[in-house]
């Protein structure tokens, strides 16, 4: 479709400005803009341009995003509503921590206490905070609060560990935090090789970093024993908490031996994903981590609620205030709508739709690790690739059906990944649909894999360089004069 500018034509307008109350007498020339180049269209134009460009967009709202690993399920709408509240979003940051202003925020300060103390209690920490603005944030400010441990008690460690099917944000949160790497392989049932760990778990070792269930969308059922050797050598446990929707209400990371947490709540808690808005990391630490949290932060003394602005032993400030609130409200009330028996429910269908979905298709595709899932399943198309229909290709092919691709190419360890998460608010009609559409791909691939290379037929653009696409990326309108 053409640009805005490509369909602007001289004298059209869709606006009527006021006059201008403010005197413009003085204002510097250099400062003044005569000429701002902008479209000129009329009113039904313009609506039309920007609804037929929304409905470009591929949204959960719209149709099934099975994006395993990164959860994109559907969002209630009441949650926004929520975070619209003008007492809320009318409210200035600086009330929270102005001496003798904390009565005209009374009611933020009491959802961000409440909050944590929830979060505490589905995670099993003992103290939180919510100023991290991502889940990438949080996992940061996590791996700073071990850091600040350990130099409390002048143990200088060197290294963190990971296993190789973690998130890429697990190593880079603990590199910029300096900290050597060590990468531990995984075995044949697709969890932490623990005999593998006990060569490198040493005093060096700062943290142990793990999501569990974990990437591959399986429970690590010797992670108490992980958690144990890590203890052993006096290293914490860091929990990523990206995979949290396939335990919560039902397992407590913090039972588990985990010391640190980050929780991404656009994946469990309902929060939008994506799209570069505002997001939230929440971080919840066992007692012993607490006075090393974060300034400011909301803790319940006695009756009453105080502000922590000043701690010696905090990592300091990590973003403005207490980050980004509206996110953490949606969250909120996202957990007081399910209640403690929704919450496990939604627990129970994310891994229910997981395991149907791989069940079905197993047959078809090949499964790396044939053993009961979690919330998503990762299958490898190596096969199919032998046969001239790779990862990629299917993704592309799912577009013209109607559905987001799945994750390919991730984890890393599994070749021709393609790795489905159904998230637990999809039906059984769409899953079947979604399978179908796999299946068929599945049959088309051995009749006449070519077929695949022309896929997708629907889009504007159909394979674009995406290596030069990311790199090369124009974003900029240059009118062109002929």
């Amino acid at each position: 479709m053409n640009l805005i500018f490509e369909k602007s034509k001289d004298g059209r307008k869709s606006f009527n400005l006021p006059e201008s109350d403010v005197s413009l007498k003085n204002f510097p020339k250099e400062l003044s803009r005569s000429d701002l180049d902008l479209p000129e269209i009329s009113e039904l134009d313009l609506i039309r341009h920007f609804i037929n460009l929304s409905r470009l967009n591929f949204s959960v709202d719209t149709q099934f995003y099975p994006l395993g690993s990164c959860t994109m399920k559907y969002n209630p709408k009441i949650l926004e509503k929520a975070a619209s509240i003008p007492e809320f979003t009318n409210l200035h940051p600086f009330f929270s921590i102005l001496p003798g202003c904390e009565d005209m925020c009374r009611g933020a300060l009491e959802i961000i206490a409440d909050f944590q103390d929830v979060l505490c209690e589905i995670t099993g920490m003992d103290s939180a905070t919510i100023n991290p603005m991502a889940g990438a944030h949080g996992e940061l400010t996590g791996i700073m609060i071990i850091s600040s441990y350990h130099k409390s008690k002048n143990s200088k460690r060197t290294k963190v560990i990971v296993p190789d099917s973690s998130h890429g944000t697990n190593p880079a949160s603990a590199s910029m935090v300096g900290y050597e790497v060590v990468t531990i392989p995984s075995n044949s049932e697709g969890e932490m090789d623990v005999d593998e760990l006990k060569k490198h778990l040493d005093t060096d070792v700062a943290a142990v970093m793990m999501t569990c269930p974990n990437t591959l969308g399986l429970f690590e059922k010797n992670i108490k024993q992980i958690s144990e050797m890590a203890h052993s050598v006096g290293a914490l446990m860091y929990y990523d908490g990206a995979n949290l929707n396939a335990i919560m209400g039902k397992v407590r990371p913090g039972d588990l031996g985990f010391d640190v947490i980050h929780v991404n709540v656009h994946k469990t808690f309902g929060t939008p994903h994506g799209g570069g808005g505002p997001g939230a990391g929440p971080v919840g630490v066992k007692k012993f981590l607490e006075e090393f949290l974060p300034i400011p932060r909301v803790k319940r003394e006695d009756s009453s609620l105080v502000v922590v602005s000043n701690s010696d032993k905090s990592i300091g400030h990590i973003s403005s205030f207490f980050g980004n609130f509206a996110v953490v409200l949606k969250a909120y009330l996202y957990i007081k709508l399910l209640g403690s028996d929704g919450i496990k429910y939604s627990a129970e269908m994310a891994v229910l739709n997981a395991n149907y979905v791989m069940n079905r298709l197993k047959e078809y595709l090949k499964l790396p690790f044939d053993r009961t899932c979690m919330h998503e399943c990762v299958f490898s198309l190596s096969e199919m690739a032998k046969k001239g229909a790779n990862a990629l290709d299917f993704a592309k092919y799912l577009i013209d059906m109607g559905f987001h691709p799945p994750t390919i190419y991730f984890p890393l360890i599994v070749k021709e990944a393609f790795m489905i998460e159904p998230t637990e608010t999809e039906s059984k009609e769409t899953l079947d649909k979604f399978v179908d559409s796999i299946i068929d791909a599945v049959k088309l691939a051995e009749q006449n894999a070519q077929v695949f290379k022309e896929f997708p037929k629907t889009t504007v653009i159909s394979r674009p360089d995406e290596t030069k696409a990311a790199k090369d990326l124009i974003v900029k309108y240059e009118k062109v004069v002929s």
